[in-house]
């Protein structure tokens, strides 16, 4: 193989990163514009192994220049079908990061791939190669294709004349599952693509709930477990509700076992707060928690800005990733906005305060009427002051919260035995709504009561003891 590419190519590589000072070009990412595409084609209609550039080559790019890149493949066979498109689109991922020296992430037009100054010096100076390999790949692990031609586009003009039609592909996607549910179905699927990324991380796809990167719906993974049975799409027996408004479910549970060896063992897949889905670090969208008002932010990768608690999505990315369970933060797909199911258990829509305004539109028509003009944007606010006056001003239903929790509550008695007590050690990092602490006086004569309000804790250890 290695006489064939001027590169090695093997699952090893998979997880290599290629950082600013190792980058020889950047292609598409956030600062770009670029897709990848697979469609199905008719066999007459498609040359095997035909490779074809639009734009300039890797050997015209300076070192450390950003160039948009699309990636379209056509695949051909007896068994291809268009349900099959997506998921032969997410090995794409797969493959492109068996090759050293490149780095794929993302997927649809949020794909972002980096070649490094080390594989151009040992001699990687076109794209052909790489079409080349992956086309290898395709057919080698894929048997149902049986042709493949691959047109990768540099030139950006070429890129903005199909971004439309390439988008219109990947909404008659997601729109399939509009009138399938959770309830209508005994299997859900699952997604290991990412794990070489996020090892723990579980993705699970429902008719409720597509993957965390959005290019995989239930009908994708039905199609994809089908064809390729020991492939990284798979097929997860639903088992009993636990759960109906939080969507958790035995089989869930258990898979969710097995894959994090045994890091987790409970997913409530439209919860924010208690057990939520695990994030990857390719999804789409990171919804953070704000204390603050107690609401619910969301900020997709297209939006450059910061958000109302002053963070970058790049940032909130970075704490949600790697395939953890995270409270307050929380990664999605676009099209889970449109799930009835939309985070049910933490106040669905009536939760949401504050979104990228394009992010906002994209997912309009969904947004509940009565809510629709409530949720805020960086027009709106831009910071958490004129946040909240925003939401009061609209009489967000999180006002109404809010009120609830100004009201006189209850405080238990902390005893000073309590205090003398072997030394506690407590961990949280849930957020706190009018949570009571009561801390020993030096004296032992009182205490000093701390109420903690609209406040996210993390404590890794605390000890009380009392002075002697």
């Amino acid at each position: 193989m290695a006489e064939e590419f001027p590169f090695e190519i093997s699952p090893m590589f998979e997880g290599e990163r290629i950082r600013k000072d190792g980058m020889h070009v950047e292609l598409s990412g956030p600062k770009s514009k670029g897709y990848e595409l697979v469609r199905a084609t008719p066999m007459d209609e498609v040359e095997d192994g035909r490779f074809t550039l639009i734009g300039p080559d890797l050997s015209e790019m300076e070192e450390g220049s950003r160039h948009p890149f699309a990636m379209i493949y056509k695949i051909a066979g007896e068994l291809v079908e268009e349900d099959l498109e997506s998921i032969v689109e997410r090995r794409n991922h797969d493959f492109q990061n068996y090759i050293q020296g490149m780095m794929h992430l993302n997927q649809r037009y949020d794909v972002w791939v980096r070649i490094s100054k080390d594989a151009v010096s040992k001699g990687l100076t076109s794209f052909e190669p790489i079409a080349k390999a992956v086309m290898m790949l395709f057919k080698n692990e894929l048997p149902f294709i049986e042709k493949v031609e691959a047109v990768y586009v540099t030139d950006l003009a070429e890129i903005e004349k199909e971004m439309d039609a390439v988008k219109a592909v990947y909404q008659s996607r997601d729109d399939r599952t509009r009138d399938l549910h959770e309830e209508d179905v005994d299997t859900f699927y699952g997604c290991s693509l990412c794990q070489s990324f996020a090892p723990s991380n579980v993705c699970v796809i429902t008719p409720d709930r597509i993957s965390l990167c959005g290019a995989i719906n239930w009908f994708d993974g039905r199609a994809a477990a089908k064809v390729d049975p020991e492939g990284p799409q798979f097929a997860i027996p639903k088992g009993d509700v636990i759960d109906v408004e939080s969507g958790e479910f035995t089989g869930v549970n258990e898979i969710a076992k097995s894959l994090s060896s045994g890091e987790y063992d409970r997913i409530k897949l439209h919860s924010f707060f208690e057990y939520p889905h695990t994030s990857c670090g390719c999804f789409e969208v990171v919804g953070f928690y704000i204390p603050e008002v107690d609401g619910i932010g969301w900020i997709d990768r297209d939006y450059a800005g910061t958000a109302p608690n002053g963070l970058p999505f790049s940032t909130m990315a970075g704490q949600t990733g790697g395939g953890k369970q995270v409270a307050g933060f929380l990664g999605v797909g676009i099209n889970y906005f449109r799930s009835p199911k939309f985070i049910q258990a933490d106040g669905g829509w009536d939760r949401v305060v504050w979104m990228p305004k394009n992010l906002k539109d994209r997912v309009l028509s969904d947004i509940p009427a009565e809510i629709a003009d409530k949720v805020a944007t960086e027009e709106d606010a831009a910071d958490l002051d004129s946040l909240r006056n925003f939401l009061t001003d609209k009489a967000h239903p999180i006002v109404e919260r809010w009120e609830a929790e100004e009201e006189p509550e209850e405080e238990e008695e902390v005893k000073e035995e309590a205090a003398a007590a072997a030394p506690t050690m407590m961990q949280a990092a849930m957020p706190m709504q009018g949570m009571p602490m009561m801390m020993p006086s030096s004296s032992g004569t009182g205490g000093v009561k701390i109420i903690l309000k609209n406040a996210k804790v993390s404590i890794d250890k605390v000890i009380i003891q009392k002075k002697e």
